[in-house]
């Protein structure tokens, strides 16, 4: 067991990248920690290794996190690396979306990550010996060149960007290793809960745009997008090197977003209002 990593892995239903995540983990030898909400306990259970646990964990939550640290810490006696996965969607004009979506979104993709990492640098900076772990943020292509109809979501994933930077520097005394993940368009069941989270949406100046907006939540889903699985193995492979890479870009259509990202802005916002009907008047 001392010699297995131990490795804690958030938003973990089935269906999912974290699912996934875990699997590959797992087939790497490695002790993993399952977890999400407790609703979705059972989405987890059935993960298909001796090597995995599943444990009860709500991002959004103080007490939640700090209890589900404080047993793994107690349990296995530390944590080698964190895999803060958990995320949610946020789709619509920010004109127009509801201020408890754009919260939600913050909160669990943004200060749900810092909410894990609080808990557990304090247990990876003390380590006899120096310290050390590796801490793996999940961002988004989105995060670096931000999409229409979905603002919330993409500002969420820039903050997750922006502390994982600011991480990586202010960890080094204690060496630990800090990773952005930047994943492209992945298949998984991100895109079906973003088209149920439109159903409760009436838009009134966007009503028009009602198509375009939900072909937006869908958009990562598509025929080449790349399966979770394959992302998954992928990054685990380059966590688990002795000196892991600072950031790992994969996917379909991270080349189209570092093209966008360093081309001159009216050359993105052309290609955006093109793509998702905003040359359209009402």
């Amino acid at each position: 067991m001392n010699d297995k990593k131990v490795v804690l892995v958030t938003g973990c239903a089935k269906g999912g990248i974290g699912y996934e995540y875990c699997k590959a983990f797992a087939d790497q030898n490695c002790r993993v920690i399952a977890t999400d909400i407790p609703q979705r306990l059972n989405d987890i259970v059935d993960l298909p290794n001796d090597n995995v646990d599943a444990l009860a964990l709500d991002v959004t939550c103080d007490e939640s996190v700090s209890s589900a640290v404080k047993t793994v810490v107690s349990k296995y006696g530390r944590i080698d690396i964190l895999i803060n996965n958990a995320g949610v969607g946020s789709t619509g004009p920010l004109a127009e979306l509801p201020l408890e979506s754009i919260r939600r979104a913050w909160e669990v993709n943004a200060l749900g990550q810092l909410r894990l990492v609080q808990q557990v640098v304090p247990h990876m900076a003390t380590r006899p010996g120096g310290g050390g772990g590796t801490i793996v943020n999940v961002g988004s292509v989105v995060g670096r060149v931000p999409t229409p109809w979905a603002g919330s979501y993409c500002a969420s994933k820039a903050a997750v960007h922006a502390v994982t930077e600011t991480l990586r520097v202010e960890l080094r005394p204690f060496n630990i290793d800090v990773v952005l993940v930047v994943p492209g368009a992945v298949r998984s069941n991100f895109g079906k809960a973003n088209m149920e989270g439109l159903g409760g949406f009436d838009w009134k100046l966007y009503k028009g745009f009602k198509e375009a907006i939900e072909e937006r939540a869908r958009a990562s889903q598509g025929g080449q997008a790349t399966e979770a699985e394959v992302l998954a193995r992928h990054v685990v492979k380059k966590v688990l090197r002795p000196k892991p890479p600072k950031h790992i870009v994969f996917g379909h259509m991270t080349c189209l977003f570092a093209f966008l990202s360093w081309s001159p802005l009216w050359v993105r916002d052309w290609f955006f209002a093109k793509r998702f009907k905003l040359n359209e008047k009402l």
